[in-house]
């Protein structure tokens, strides 16, 4: 039996940090990358009676190694149900069964707000993005949304070019007054430095805790807002061996989430 304490590197920290945010019971519609790797570390430790989907329909995968998109298809052998669109996004998230979303973006803002349209102005754009996805109904839908995101000043920003998938839009209030659901909206943003909360009265992204290797100081100076700082700011907690040996042993044997490495996850 391999031991695994003490040897891990940022992406899987990363993936073990969006893991505990997802309690047992919950009903999460995930992607491919971090978000369905951290969906299944929860389901193979501490929250085994998770529910986890994709967009495209299938619920309760068991993959054997990481999907390379929602329709991959090593997510049907041994999947609970296999199902469309319609199901997933009709049937269960517009129904209000959805615990948890789980996105990522090219760019986030202090609300949470996510960008994955354009960057530069939407007329001339420097750069055109993929779109929305399903990410624009389950950032508006889910009860809370989990974010993973770089922490840079090129993918952080006070406000994006872009408002693809709302967060808490410009503060207190907005979502309501936009016609989303009560108690929903961001939850979390996960970088490769830090994870920040957002604070129940300004809606803003606060550091709570900050990852081994990194300091406030560089966090706050890789922010392009003025982040405030949690009172109980502390390290971020190291994978478990529990965590890890799920992941290298269960999810990626393989070991495909070093690939995040190159993509300057480090």
């Amino acid at each position: 039996m391999n031991d695994f304490s003490g040897d891990y590197i940022k992406p899987e920290l990363m993936a073990c940090c969006g893991a505990r945010e997802i309690q047992d019971n919950n009903v999460v519609i995930v992607g491919t990358g971090f978000p369905t790797m951290s969906a299944n570390i929860a389901k193979h430790t501490h929250a085994p009676s998770a529910v986890l989907m994709q967009e495209s329909g299938v619920i309760d995968a068991q993959p054997k190694r990481p999907a390379l998109s929602v329709g991959d298809p090593c997510l049907n052998p041994g999947a609970a149900m296999i199902g469309g669109l319609v199901d997933i996004m009709g049937m269960l998230l517009q129904a209000g069964h959805v615990d948890v979303g789980f996105l990522s973006g090219s760019q986030v803002d202090r609300f949470g707000n996510i960008n994955t349209t354009v960057i530069g102005p939407y007329e001339s754009p420097k750069t055109r993005l993929p779109g929305s996805g399903g990410a624009n109904p389950i950032g508006c839908l889910a009860r809370k949304t989990l974010i993973i995101a770089l922490h840079d000043k090129r993918r952080l920003a006070n406000k994006v070019d872009f408002i693809t998938t709302p967060g808490y839009i410009d503060g207190p209030g907005a979502r309501e007054k936009w016609g989303m659901p009560e108690n929903t909206g961001p939850h979390v943003l996960i970088t490769n430095k830090a994870v920040l909360r957002f604070d129940k009265d300004t809606k803003e992204a606060y550091l709570a805790s900050y990852h081994p290797g990194s300091t406030i100081e560089e966090i706050r100076d890789n922010t392009p807002w003025d982040l405030q700082v949690s009172d109980s700011v502390h390290e971020t907690l190291p994978p478990t061996e529990e965590e890890l040996r799920a992941l290298r042993e269960k999810l990626d044997p393989f070991r495909m989430i070093s690939i995040y490495e190159k993509k300057g996850y480090v």
